[in-house]
């Protein structure tokens, strides 16, 4: 199911959508913001992994084979 979402932006943003929606190749604005909230997800991601190994808690891989153990 699918919801719809009105957001409110500046001109400058706006802009800015049109632009990335134009030149990124994407079909709509819905599937830009698609896009930028699967990375902002991927972003968040990454972020927490970088602390868990900052913290001794990840795995150094030396080879892909390290990833299968």
């Amino acid at each position: 199911m699918r919801n719809i979402v009105n957001i409110s932006l500046p001109d400058s943003l706006v802009k800015e959508v049109e632009q990335e929606v134009k030149n990124g190749g994407f079909a709509s604005k819905s599937e830009f913001f698609r896009h930028v909230l699967r990375e902002h997800r991927l972003a968040k991601e990454l972020a927490n992994d970088r602390k868990s190994f900052e913290r001794g808690k990840g795995k150094v891989l030396k080879s892909l084979r390290d990833l299968r153990g």
